[in-house]
């Protein structure tokens, strides 16, 4: 068991934080309205960061699981816009993952060298007001009319999609068969019948727009379709594998980032005539912070080296996905708490953390439905 990163993996983090450095692709958001523009999305695919794991053959990196998530990691740890780097993700695993798996080659090489080098920005529409979790009962509905599927429903929370061109979206194509009557579809912003709301004020990730997007009679040509009809279901499993697996390495970005600034804090700031840090009160919770950052890690790194030896176990990833959010969460409380009032203050960063770091026990997939998981694996 080598738990050394190799060169190549080295090399490639390095060339994120010095290109993080070099082109600032992100910046800490001012409020709910301030999110990122096509021009911080560039910044951020001139890294390479849109295509990661997309096939070579169309422009993306050929990067597996694990190689993907060290890449997220460092984009964490040295964008302060953690919403972009949200954003990025999300594109690339929940809408370019199952294009490039699933999509018909035709619409391959329409939409994914565009995806992988950024001038196409992809959100998901999965997620319906009444079906958050629930992902088997969608209201939408694509009803076949000749060589096309008419889409009908209101998704909400879609990430990027106020600034999206394309959306990977879900749909009940047979209500009467449950789970198996659901459809994919990569559908194009353009199309008649798409439209999409105002970005959604949301508590964090300011960076990242997120809105409601409305299919109303839209006609999507029956090649956009992802995977068989009634595969629905399954093109979205696979895609939450990567989201969940790969997607919460950005937090360990953060994590790694707001330890070193509260060690740094702890040996500067001084109360009654020593260092905070020198108080146990102080040091023990920077050494708890560090617990939890390094257990989420080793759980993520096993997660994403099953996914790559095709080894799907579903409660390796839900372990891995509930321990980041779960250190995410607990470290920025007590990070704001090492700060004291400076870290609870807007524009130092510290309650930024905080405010984004609250999401990432919901989505992808809540806390409570990752416990559902390990307890079923447990026979419970």
């Amino acid at each position: 068991m080598d738990f050394d990163l190799t060169a190549a993996q080295r090399m490639r983090r390095e060339a994120i934080a010095e290109g993080v450095r070099t082109l600032s692709p992100g910046r800490l958001r001012a409020g709910p309205d301030d999110h990122f523009d096509r021009a911080d999305w560039a910044k951020a695919a001139e890294l390479g960061l849109t295509g990661l794991c997309l096939p070579v053959s169309h422009g993306g990196g050929g990067l597996g699981a694990l190689d993907t998530a060290l890449c997220l990691e460092a984009f964490g740890e040295h964008c302060p816009d953690t919403g972009l780097a949200f954003g990025v993700a999300a594109h690339l695993l929940a809408c370019g993952v199952p294009v490039a798996a699933f999509a018909t080659p035709e619409t391959r090489d329409q939409l994914l060298l565009g995806m992988a080098d950024g001038t196409l920005i992809a959100a998901n529409a999965m997620t319906e007001a009444a079906a958050g979790s629930d992902v088997g009962r969608l209201d939408t509905t694509a009803t076949v009319d000749g060589e096309a599927y008419v889409l009908d429903g209101v998704k909400t929370f879609a990430s990027n999609a106020p600034l999206a061109d394309v959306l990977v979206s879900y749909a009940t194509t047979d209500r009467r068969a449950g789970f198996l009557g659901i459809s994919a579809f990569a559908v194009p912003c353009e199309l008649p019948g798409v439209a999409v709301g105002d970005p959604l004020p949301k508590m964090g990730l300011w960076g990242c727009p997120a809105g409601e997007v409305r299919f109303d009679a839209c006609a999507v040509p029956e090649r956009y379709r992802l995977g068989e009809e009634g595969q629905g279901s399954a093109v979205f499993q696979h895609s939450m594998r990567w989201e969940r697996s790969c997607l919460p390495a950005l937090y360990l970005g953060l994590l790694a980032r707001q330890l070193q600034q509260c060690t740094e804090h702890a040996g500067v700031r001084r109360q009654f005539g020593r260092e905070i840090g020198k108080y146990q009160a102080v040091s023990h919770r920077v050494a708890r912070m560090r617990l939890r950052l390094e257990g989420a890690r080793l759980l993520l790194y096993r997660a994403c080296w099953l996914l790559d030896h095709e080894r799907h176990d579903e409660t390796s990833i839900a372990l891995s996905k509930t321990a980041v959010s779960e250190a995410a969460v607990a470290n920025s409380l007590d990070a704001v708490q090492i700060f004291g009032g400076a870290g609870y203050l807007c524009g130092g960063g510290i309650e930024a953390q905080l405010r984004d770091s609250i999401p990432a026990t919901l989505f992808s997939g809540t806390t409570e439905i990752q416990s559902e998981l390990i307890a079923r694996e447990a026979g419970l």
